[in-house]
């Protein structure tokens, strides 16, 4: 069974994507950008607060499908500037020292807002108990 994840970003239907698809134990949480709840960009400037920002909105979806922070297993950040990789470091740890997924960091040349210093993805899979 298939089960999307809307986030309410305009740019979902205008892209045709869910913030995360749940397909049985696996989610998959798109390109998480910094929106602030007003539909703004979240703290213009800011490496580390706008990582923070993208990493509470994957939250609140891998919790939307059922899942915890604790099923996820790789994580993505992309940066405009991988210079500030220190600061995206620091919000990841924030919600997973304990977890330590496999992760990855890469410099892109933009986003869809050039005030968008950052965006994160991030896989997951349902502890079954086995």
């Amino acid at each position: 069974m298939r089960q999307n994840i809307n986030s309410g970003s305009p740019f979902e239907d205008r892209i045709g994507f869910s913030r995360a698809c749940r397909v049985g134990p696996y989610l998959a949480v798109a390109g998480t950008a910094p929106i602030a709840t007003d539909g703004k960009v979240a703290h213009e400037g800011d490496v580390y607060a706008q990582t923070t920002r993208c990493f509470e909105l994957v939250a609140e979806a891998v919790q939307e499908a059922g899942l915890q922070l604790s099923d996820v297993i790789r994580t993505r950040i992309m940066l405009t500037n991988i210079d500030k990789w220190e600061s995206a470091a620091a919000a990841h740890k924030e919600f997973f020292a304990d977890i330590k997924p496999a992760c990855t960091f890469v410099e892109v040349s933009r986003f869809i807002d050039k005030r968008w210093l950052v965006e994160v993805e991030a896989d997951c899979v349902a502890n079954t108990g086995e």
